[in-house]
C-alpha cells in the first residue's frame, strides 16, 4: 500500500511574519507623512507660508533646483556615455572619484569646497567671477562663496552624481550595435550618438533630471558650511526648516517640511510613471 504524499505546509505563517517586519517600516514611514499633515490646522500652515523669508527660500529653490538639475545633466550625459561605451587605462579610478560625493558625508563635501575656494585656483576662480558679473552688470551677486551661486555649486556638486549614475546606466541598457549599424550607415561618431543613442535615452534624461533636482532640494549640509543660511540670501527650504526650529517657530519648520515632502512625492511619481525605475534603483544604489 503506498504512502500518501507529503502535504506541503501552510505558506501563510511565512508570508505573514514578512507582512509583520516589513509592515512595521512601512508604518512608520506613514506615520511620519500623517504627523506632518496633522500638526497643525491649514490655516496656519497658509499663515506661515506668507512671510517674505519663506517665499524667497521657495523662489530660491526652484530657481536653484531647476539650474543645478540641468548642469548635472550636461556633465551627466558624457560622462555616462563614456563610462559606458569605452575602457581605458585608470577606468576604475575614475568611477571611484564619481561615487565620492555619493558615500562622503554631506558636511564633508560643504567643507571641501569651502577649502578649495581658499587655494589659490579657488581665489582664482572667484576672482574670475567677480569681473565677469561686473562686465554683465549683475549687482544683486557679488561673489561665489556665501551667495546665490554657492548654493547652486553646492548643490550640483552632490546631484550630478546621481545623474550620472542614471546615465551610465542608461546607456549600459541600450545595445551599441544600434550605434555600429549607423557608423556602417555612413555616420560618424557624434551623429550616432545624437541621432541614436541620445534619442534612445529620453527616459533616463528624465528620470537622471528628476533625480538631480530632488536632490538638490533636500541638500542640506553642503549649503550650510559653503553659501550659509542668510536669509532673504542664500535661504532655501531645507535651511529654513533649520533656522525655523533655530528660533522655535515649529509651525513654520512643519509648513516648509510639507512642502518639501509634496515636491518629493511629485518628482517619485514622476519618475515612476515616464521615467525607468530599474535606473531610479540602480542610481540611488551607493
Amino acid at each position: 500500500m503506498t504512502e500518501p504524499a507529503h502535504r506541503p505546509r501552510s505558506d501563510v505563517p511565512f508570508y505573514a511574519g514578512l507582512l509583520r517586519l516589513g509592515g512595521i517600516y512601512v508604518l512608520l514611514l506613514a506615520g511620519l507623512l500623517i504627523a506632518d499633515a496633522s500638526y497643525t490646522p491649514p490655516p496656519q500652515l497658509w499663515a506661515a507660508l506668507q512671510s517674505a523669508e519663506i517665499r524667497y527660500a521657495v523662489w530660491l529653490s526652484l530657481w536653484s533646483c531647476t539650474l543645478s538639475a540641468f548642469l548635472s545633466l550636461l556633465v551627466a550625459v558624457p560622462i555616462g556615455y563614456l563610462m559606458s561605451r569605452h575602457r581605458f587605462r585608470g577606468r576604475a579610478l575614475v568611477d571611484g572619484l564619481l561615487d565620492i560625493p555619493i558615500v562622503l558625508p554631506p558636511l564633508v563635501v560643504g567643507l571641501s569646497l569651502l577649502i578649495l575656494f581658499h587655494t589659490f585656483w579657488g581665489q582664482w576662480l572667484e576672482d574670475a567671477f567677480k569681473m565677469l558679473l561686473e562686465w554683465l552688470g549683475v549687482r544683486r551677486v557679488r561673489r561665489i562663496t556665501y551667495d546665490i551661486p554657492a548654493v547652486i555649486l553646492a548643490q550640483f556638486a552632490v546631484a550630478a552624481a546621481f545623474a550620472v549614475r542614471t546615465m551610465r546606466v542608461t546607456f549600459d541598457q541600450i545595445p551599441p550595435r544600434r550605434e555600429q549599424v549607423a557608423l556602417t550607415l555612413g555616420c560618424n561618431h557624434a551623429q550616432a550618438f545624437w541621432r541614436v543613442a541620445l534619442p534612445e535615452a529620453r527616459r533616463g534624461l528624465l528620470t537622471a533630471f528628476t533625480l538631480a533636482w530632488a536632490r538638490s532640494l533636500g541638500e542640506f549640509g553642503p549649503i550650510l558650511v559653503f553659501a550659509g543660511a542668510t536669509r532673504l540670501r542664500t535661504e532655501v527650504l531645507s535651511t529654513t526648516v533649520f533656522l525655523e526650529l533655530s528660533v522655535g517657530n515649529l509651525e513654520a519648520a512643519v509648513a516648509v517640511s510639507l512642502l518639501m515632502i509634496i515636491a518629493a512625492l511629485a518628482v517619485l511619481l514622476l519618475v515612476r510613471h515616464f521615467g525607468s525605475e530599474r535606473n531610479l534603483a540602480l542610481a540611488v544604489e551607493p
